[in-house]
């Protein structure tokens, strides 16, 4: 069945978070892990707009169902950004706009170049860029619907537990329409069958990994996708990326988190079961 994007715009809303007992958390913290997660889950929502920014000079943009996704899909990031950050704020840290900002600004000409980057490889590959796009979307909004439902469970902290559901219901959506529009743009080219695989295989990363640490990008993957139910995870999200036209046989998450050095297996070595070197 296709993807409805009237409907999908029509029904766009903000995240409530209003109706959780936030206080909740004074008599019951959070975790330092826990904590140092969910902050990284923060950041990586409000550098939304960044990622929005370098696909507005692809392809993509000129496309009436993408534009339109890509608006609504901003939103509800930055939202989620919110909804995370008012949990963070109950536990004494402060998600200052001012060290996303610094942040950004740390990425120097890497920040600066994305966009110029983007813009160049859409030229040159024309439409089949936006294959290349809602596959990658497809493959990152997975993940974060893994990671929120990982998180959920391994916290089993009901207030917490509530809201990330929330969260990855949202993110179920986007996921929706990134499937729909790969599955019937890679069908249409093996040309951009080729290049998404290529570019999936040697280029994608796990999300965050090109604006944060890469010891944060290390501890949080470990938390979340260490010890057998996290491969398994892995594996799923694998599958499912696999089901894509021209995609059968990636390992893309498998092999990042090998990278990363995350654990397959029982959990040991350093925090979020991330090995000691």
């Amino acid at each position: 069945m296709a993807f409805d994007i009237d409907k999908f715009a029509a029904t766009s809303e903000r995240i409530t978070w209003d109706d959780l007992d936030l206080d909740h958390f004074k008599a019951n913290p959070l975790s330092a892990d826990s904590l140092r997660t969910l902050r990284y889950m923060a950041d990586v929502e409000y550098h939304t707009v960044c990622y929005t920014r370098d696909l507005l000079t692809t392809p993509s943009h000129k496309e009436g169902d993408v534009s339109t996704f890509m608006t609504m899909w901003n939103r509800e990031e930055f939202w989620h950004g919110e909804a995370l950050a008012a949990i963070l704020e109950v536990h004494g840290i402060k998600v200052d706009y001012d060290q996303l900002r610094a942040n950004r600004l740390k990425l120097g000409w890497r920040d600066k170049l994305d966009p110029v980057k983007q813009g160049l490889l859409g030229k040159f590959v024309g439409s089949d860029f936006v294959a290349v796009h809602m596959s990658w979307g497809a493959a990152n909004e997975y993940s974060a619907v893994s990671a929120y439902k990982r998180m959920a469970a391994l916290e089993k902290d009901p207030v917490l537990a509530e809201l990330l559901i929330r969260i990855a219901k949202q993110e179920s959506r986007h996921v929706a329409f990134y499937v729909s529009q790969a599955r019937e743009r890679l069908l249409k080219s093996k040309k951009a069958q080729k290049l998404t695989r290529f570019l999936l295989q040697k280029v994608w990363a796990p999300v965050g990994s090109s604006i944060m640490d890469i010891d944060d990008v290390r501890f949080v993957f470990g938390q979340l996708m260490s010890g057998e139910e996290g491969r398994k995870a892995a594996e799923k999200l694998d599958h499912n990326i696999s089901n894509l036209p021209g995609m059968t046989g990636l390992r893309i998450f498998q092999k990042a988190l090998d990278g990363l050095g995350v654990v397959n297996g029982p959990t040991a070595g350093g925090p979020g079961g991330v090995a000691a070197a």
